[in-house]
């Protein structure tokens, strides 16, 4: 164990720690997935920082689950240590991801339709590689998410595939160490008022995508995992088309752990995200 993670005080169930809300204004919120035009701000949009509980996961007497709160750990090692290579990612680790969600969901079907890799130092130069989201999100909505099945499946396909249940699964893991620094918070998906949800533009260079950004709500309940390691995953549900009571998504984002120590290492993760049949 590094002196990093030996200093981390883990004794503790919970922390305190500061998340980033939307303030909702009347207007529509606008992102940009690439640099924003000149004289156009990368975002739109107000947002507030709001201090909450965050659980620790691996401590909750009910586990949390996909269909339950909308998350779970699973462990799951990869054959890759190095995701650098966009080639190599798509040739080993997508058919690693499709086994894990078909054993893990039951699932008949899983289209990979991207992935991300992510790096917790800000303004680095690393091509293709983003800093960790730090504003409380979820990358699907309940308009977005049937439109990916028409996005990534020939039409006569999609039209089948959408009169059944589907679902869109986000699959996170860490590089290399760790997680020491900008852990994921995740919000128990029965904490959520659909009047938390706010549709959001996402701007590609080729399409505009929609999300969710979200309100505060005092009645969320956050958790997160403490030093997720290389060879574990979170699933994260984005959305669920079945509406029967489980969790149809949740919300997420990076957050500064306060008890981290100045020698913690920026965090290295990548995410997969993949359309799910049944």
């Amino acid at each position: 164990m590094s002196n990093a993670l030996s200093m981390i005080d883990d004794t503790s169930d919970s922390l305190d720690a500061d998340l980033n809300y939307l303030v909702p204004n009347g207007r529509r919120p606008v992102y940009y997935a690439f640099p924003a035009p000149p004289g156009i701000p990368h975002h739109s949009g107000e947002f507030e920082t709001k201090r909450v509980r965050i659980q620790d996961g691996r401590r909750q007497p009910e586990r949390p689950t996909l269909d339950s709160t909308g998350f779970e750990l699973v462990h799951e090692g990869s054959r890759l240590s190095d995701f650098s290579d966009d080639a190599t990612v798509r040739r080993v680790y997508y058919p690693e991801v499709d086994a894990l969600i078909k054993r893990v969901m039951g699932a008949v079907k899983v289209v990979i339709f991207d992935h991300t890799l992510r790096y917790g130092v800000r303004g680095h130069i690393e091509e293709g590689v983003r800093e960790p989201a730090t504003r409380v999100h979820n990358d699907q909505t309940f308009v977005s998410g049937p439109r990916r099945v028409r996005d990534h499946l020939p039409a006569e396909e999609a039209a089948q595939r959408l009169e059944g249940r589907f679902a869109i699964i986000n699959v996170w893991r860490p590089i290399g160490h760790p997680v020491e620094a900008s852990p994921l918070a995740m919000c128990d998906a029965r904490s959520i008022d659909p009047a938390d949800l706010v549709p959001s533009d996402l701007v590609y260079r080729d399409k505009v995508g929609e999300t969710y950004a979200f309100r505060y709500n005092p009645r969320h309940r956050w958790s997160y995992f403490p030093r997720v390691r290389p060879d574990e995953v979170v699933l994260l549900k984005i959305y669920d088309s079945l509406d029967d009571g489980r969790a149809r998504l949740t919300a997420h984002t990076a957050f500064e752990d306060p008890r981290a120590p100045a020698s913690a290492r920026p965090r290295r993760s990548i995410e997969v995200r993949s359309l799910v049949f049944f």
